[in-house]
């Protein structure tokens, strides 16, 4: 994808991958659950690492992990995370590829008791993103108290690497939270999407 002169918000710079997510993902509101599981399996990946190196290897992360199904990753034993671990295509952080095994379960049973994921994590935003009206990247929180109240209640159910920034993170991809600067091309596009 060209970088136009569109304008845009400043994270993607001229990173075409980082600028594709842009334009077509980020901050769109995001009601599927496998969609949803994807997106937080890869915010839990990024934790002290920046979101290129995520993206960069998201479809190999899509190899490795089933396709994001959690339920398979749910199932994952020993010699699987060791299998994973000598991958060089992902990031091969044991803890981090635990945490996935456990977010699944965690996420599964969610899932159970109210019906979808979608429902449960919509709720911490009252079922309605969140428009924000920043002009300025540097004025953009890292996280919100939606997402302190959302971090502590999904650590709370056995989530791991789901802090309060990431869970902003988190927010902000699946369109949970409107974060694209007003002056941005996408800002009016996603806001009509929350309408």
């Amino acid at each position: 994808m060209k970088n136009t002169n569109k304008n845009r918000c400043l994270w993607p710079g001229e990173n075409q991958l980082m600028i594709a997510y842009h334009d077509t993902e980020w901050g769109v509101p995001l009601f599927d659950d496998q969609k949803l599981f994807e997106f937080i399996f890869l915010d839990a990946m990024q934790a002290g690492l920046s979101w290129a190196i995520v993206l960069k290897k998201r479809e190999a992360f899509r190899k490795a992990f089933d396709n994001y199904n959690p339920k398979k990753i749910a199932k994952y034993d020993d010699a699987k995370i060791e299998l994973l671990l000598g991958n060089q295509e992902i990031i091969r952080n044991r803890q981090k590829v635990r945490s996935a095994i456990r977010n699944a379960h965690a996420f599964l049973q969610i899932q159970k008791e109210y019906g979808s994921f979608s429902s449960y994590i919509w709720s911490f935003v009252n079922d309605r993103s969140i428009i924000n009206t920043y002009s300025e990247q540097k004025d953009i929180p890292s996280r919100s108290s939606e997402s302190d109240v959302m971090s502590k209640a999904l650590i709370k159910r056995g989530f791991s690497f789901v802090g309060s920034t990431i869970c902003y993170a988190f927010m902000q991809a699946a369109g949970m939270v409107n974060d694209h600067l007003t002056n941005c091309f996408r800002y009016k596009v996603v806001s009509k999407k929350l309408s």
